[in-house]
């Protein structure tokens, strides 16, 4: 399978660098996976497309204030992109500097607080508090850090992004880029859905930095996923297997939601979703067979990206990027501030690139 299977053109007006002023405004392209049918609606109007019984999995992760500047010993000025807290003293980041640190280097942020490069891998840093900092990592980024936007945005972040570029139910500290499929759901549309029977469950997953990270290879079966830390427990698998059983369907919202569900089946001895805390690296691409999701509320993706190879694996591939010229000719506004698409999956998904 060829990275360039899924390329697309993508006008640059097209990409939202700004939310709407209400949640629920965005619009929402409805794709089947199995006929290749769409239609345009509004995101409001998902509710027409939810049935009691079903049962919607958010990822309650919270944006943290990630990026983070500081300098070397010498002055020089660093760029610190966390990628995934560890614990209060060690993290992984992404570092951009005039030069790339070495092992064993400090680097000091502005309130004196010293860390030590200990690693790394490719684009990602091991960086650890010294011993005597008496900040942990989630102090220092709440002090001194900035939610750090995508870099298509081609912004720094206001105060505005620190409410929009977090979902109302956010949670559980910990990401660096919001789920953003949630950012359409306001508080009137969450108590709608206990209103019509539609239940709620959360798994975390924590997204790191290595979200935007592109593609390098040009067969996608020779990529690596980078590592993200999730958590789904018992209540989650015990709401699914009701789901299932009483007919329903199960929807992530969102790619990581997705990732999360099919982790836990897929990390369970007995093929069945079970309760996980810990890292996953999967990659769902076309030929894939979800194990728990039936259908998926997700935003549109970057051309080339993991996430609009495993938007093909739920929908199919020829439906998919069929979809994704339609968006565009109809001018749908993309990317994490941008619209919204609601996919059922393709039961039997064939894998035709």
């Amino acid at each position: 399978m060829k990275k360039s299977a899924f390329y697309y053109d993508l006008p640059a007006d097209l990409i939202a660098d700004r939310p709407l002023d209400e949640r629920r405004a965005s619009r929402l392209l409805t794709l089947n996976g199995t006929t290749g049918g769409i239609h345009h609606k509004k995101f409001s109007d998902i509710l027409e497309f939810l049935k009691p019984n079903d049962l919607l999995v958010f990822n309650n992760t919270k944006v943290i204030p990630a990026r983070l500047f500081a300098k070397k010993p010498t002055g020089g000025r660093v760029e610190v992109m966390l990628d995934q807290i560890i614990n209060e003293k060690c993290a992984k980041a992404q570092i951009k500097a005039s030069r790339a640190p070495k092992e064993n280097e400090e680097i000091i942020f502005e309130d004196g607080t010293v860390a030590v490069v200990t690693g790394r891998v490719k684009e990602i840093f091991e960086i650890v508090l010294a011993q005597n900092a008496n900040m942990s990592w989630f102090l220092l980024a709440e002090k001194f850090g900035e939610i750090p936007l995508p870099p298509y945005m081609n912004r720094k972040s206001t105060e505005f992004d620190e409410k929009r570029y977090q979902t109302v139910y956010a949670q559980e500290p910990g990401s660096v880029a919001a789920p953003t499929a949630g950012l359409h759901f306001d508080d009137e549309m969450m108590s709608k859905l206990d209103d019509m029977g539609v239940r709620k469950a959360f798994v975390t997953l924590n997204i790191g930095a290595g979200t935007y990270l592109p593609v390098r290879t040009d067969d996608i079966q020779d990529h690596h996923m980078h590592s993200e830390f999730l958590t789904v427990n018992q209540d989650v698998c015990d709401l699914v297997a009701q789901t299932k059983n009483k007919g329903g369907r199960v929807i992530a919202v969102g790619t990581t939601s997705v990732r999360s569900l099919e982790s836990a089946a897929q990390f369970s001895p007995k093929g069945v979703i079970e309760p996980y805390q810990g890292e996953t690296n999967i990659f769902i691409y076309p030929g894939y067979k979800p194990l728990v999701v039936d259908a998926l509320i997700t935003n549109f993706h970057l051309p080339e990206s993991t996430l609009i190879m495993l938007v093909s694996a739920l929908a199919g591939y020829k439906q998919t990027m069929s979809a994704y010229r339609q968006a565009v000719e109809e001018g749908y506004r993309f990317f994490s501030y941008g619209d919204s698409m609601f996919i059922t999956c393709n039961p039997d998904p064939d894998c035709p690139i």
